[in-house]
């Protein structure tokens, strides 16, 4: 298994695996193909939210794929913090393709952002969840996450929120 940056090259997979996404909401948001004109046009607006372009704070993109070169889950690495994402999203959002969960896939996906995020020089690192994502938190859990306290957004969502130092 390896980290891999989106590019033309994973076209057909990634356009693969959003067919296979079972929620409304794509996770991590940056990886959701609807909205544009092409895959090439996708691969540029990465770019500007990638550099933090606008709305967005500097991050990196990666996909975990298999030997066989399929994607199995994805990762947005967030250089930094707003309050949004200080309470919300944290500095790692990552999905697991739905075949795939269960299988320890997000365990590793995240380990392997937070080498990532070492060699980014981020000493701190907050990964949040939903409070009723109870597979998520264990994954946080087994990754060195330190529960904090939890954000309740307006909609009455709990957002539990776990920091991992480097």
């Amino acid at each position: 298994m390896r980290l891999v940056r989106p590019s033309i090259e994973w076209k057909n997979e990634h356009e693969d695996y959003m067919k296979e996404w079972d929620e409304s909401r794509m996770t991590p948001s940056s990886f959701n193909l609807n909205g544009y004109e092409n895959y090439e046009a996708y691969l540029e607006a990465l770019k500007n939210r990638e550099r933090g372009d606008g709305k967005w704070v500097p991050c990196t993109n990666y996909f975990l794929a298999d030997e066989s070169d399929r994607i199995i889950a994805m990762v947005d690495i967030r250089h930094e913090l707003t309050d949004y994402l200080r309470n919300i999203g944290g500095h790692i959002g990552y999905g697991v393709r739905p075949v795939e969960r269960r299988k320890g896939y997000a365990t590793l996906i995240l380990a392997k952002a937070l080498k990532k995020c070492d060699e980014l020089g981020i000493q701190r690192v907050l990964v949040t969840c939903n409070a009723d994502n109870i597979g998520s938190a264990k994954t946080i859990l087994k990754n060195g996450g330190v529960e904090d306290k939890s954000f309740i957004e307006e909609d009455g969502t709990v957002i539990r929120r776990f920091w991992m130092e480097r």
